[in-house]
Order: C-alpha cells, then structure tokens, then sequence
C-alpha cells in the first residue's frame, strides 16, 4: 500500500472541529478541488487533468490522493472525498475506483460520473443532469437509488446535441444539400473554411482525418450558429433537431423511472448558444410538460462538495 498522502498529520482525524469535507470535479480538462469545514472554505485547487486515468481504478485512486494531500493545509486530514469524475462511465467503474480511494484515505468516499455532480451542485435532491458540451449525456437515479445514464456515446455514433454531434450532423445536412443540387449556403461555407477545404465533397475527408474527432469536430460548432444567424436554414434545422435530441434524453429516464421534473443543464454548448437553449427548451414543452429546465449558475464542484457532506 502507497505511503499516506498526508505525512504531516499525527492523528487519524481532522485537527478541525468540524468534519471537513472534500469534493473534486474531474473534467476532461481541468479538475476542480474544494474543501470546507461546515460553510467555512478550507481549500481550493484547480489544476489540468492530465494524468487523470479513470479505466486503470489504482492509478485514478492514486493520482485523487495526491491532489487531496497537496491541496489541504499541513495537518488537516478529510473527513469525507467526493468525486465527481469525468471518463467514469459505468457503476462498477465508479466502484472500482471509489473502493481503492477509501482503502487509501481510511474515510467515506463516493465517486461517480461528473454529470451526476449538477443536480446536487443546484441543490436538488433528485432529477435530471444534462449536459450538452462537446458531447452530451443524461443522467438520474430512480426513487430505489438506481443510476441510469443515457447518451454519452462518442462523436462517432452519438452526442447529438453536443458540440462535436452538432458539428457531424450539420456536414450530413450540407452533403444532402449538395446532392440535391443547392449551391452552398452559409453553413456549407462556413464549414469548408473552418475544415480548410474548398468544396463540400472534401468535407468527408477531412472531418474523417481528425485524430481527435471530438475535440477537432466540436471546435467549430459555433460556425453553425453563426450560419443559423446568418439566414441559413440548413443550420437552423440543425440546431432544432440537437434540440429535440437532448429533449429526447430526458424522455429516455422519464420512461425507465427517473424523476424528470427538474433538469439542471450545464456544458459550454448549451449554456454559451441560447439557441441551442431555446430548442431544447421547446421540444421538452412539447415532450416533457411538467420538466423545468435549470441552467446550473454554480460550479459543479458545489456537487461533490454536496455529496461529501451526505457522508458525515
């Protein structure tokens, strides 16, 4: 077993008079860090998240435990770690890495998918997380606690709605366009200039010749609101069929048993693109009635801080 990660501490127990809790949001970029005693801030650490390796459970443990040890002050050990953790796509993966954690800490730990942080970070008791950044997924816990997840299934087959899925559907529609026939409109323009191509059979090429599809795909996505802006039409159907799919999420746990009255939603597409906003808005009123969609105003971290606390 690896050496404490917090070798300053004499005692087995937080020095704090009250326990300290820890929560940590791992995104696929950066990680977010908080700890608090009760309301009081007792650290905060936002670092990359390189190195962060979620399928290999000792390594992901490990790599927790030194962000902990190196961001608590001289002395303060946790009382409790909550994880919110980006690449944690099942149950039993969450499991993995939440046993090896405890095992190191000697404390309550909890680790799950970082799309369960925004219903606790709004501070909801239960309903629907939904995010729509590059990719998208939904999660949501039955009335029994069950986890279910749905979307999340890579730029390649699935995250419409995301950035990246916005972007694949938007070249099908401008191929369909071309076969018709139609000369290219702004969305077809602005897709041949951000893949540097300069006429739209080329574009297969070059969206095939991404190493990385999702980040390479998903950075251009704003070119189809820029074009919806512009009068394209194209571009504007795109937008509502990403709208009608993140809805279609919602559906997806509504119909498995998940509470769907409330929808917190979080991700840089669908808050940065109030279009985006407003057709998933429409298709959950059409599909969804009673849903109240809630952008998350917080960071999610506030969700694992939540989470921390419900171990102590």
């Amino acid at each position: 077993m690896p050496d404490s990660p917090f070798p300053h501490s004499p005692v087995p127990h937080s020095p704090l008079p009250r326990p300290l809790v820890v929560g940590i949001d791992v995104g696929g970029t950066k990680t977010h860090l908080r700890a608090c005693a009760g309301d009081e801030p007792i650290a905060e650490r936002v670092r990359p998240s390189s190195g962060w390796r979620p399928r290999d459970p000792v390594a992901a443990a490990d790599w927790l435990c030194a962000l902990t040890g190196e961001a608590l002050p001289p002395g303060a050990r946790p009382s409790s770690v909550a994880v919110g953790a980006h690449g944690c796509e099942t149950p039993l993966q969450c499991e993995e890495i939440r046993s090896v954690l405890q095992d190191r800490l000697g404390v309550p730990c909890l680790v799950v998918g970082d799309a369960e942080l925004l219903v606790p970070a709004a501070g909801l008791d239960k309903g629907v997380g939904l995010v729509a950044g590059t990719g998208s997924v939904a999660v949501g816990r039955r009335p029994d606690g069950t986890l279910v997840q749905v979307g999340g299934w890579g730029a390649a087959l699935g995250d419409e709605g995301g950035a990246a899925g916005l972007v694949r559907e938007a070249a099908r529609a401008v191929w369909a366009a071309h076969d018709l026939g139609e000369a290219p409109d702004a969305l077809a323009e602005g897709l041949m200039s951000a893949f540097g191509v300069s006429e739209v059979p080329a574009l297969g090429a070059a969206l095939e010749g991404a190493t990385d599809i999702s980040a390479e795909w998903g950075r251009h996505a704003p070119v189809i609101f820029e074009a919806a802006a512009s009068g394209s039409l194209i571009a504007g159907e795109v937008i509502a069929e990403g709208g009608r799919s993140l809805a279609s999420l919602v559906v997806r746990l509504a119909k498995r048993g998940v509470p769907v009255d409330d929808v917190v939603i979080s991700g840089g597409t669908i808050l940065a693109q109030p279009a985006l906003h407003d057709a998933l808005l429409a298709s959950l009123a059409i599909l969804v009635p009673s849903a109240r969609l809630q952008p998350l105003r917080v960071p999610p971290v506030e969700g694992s801080v939540a989470l921390a606390r419900s171990l102590v």
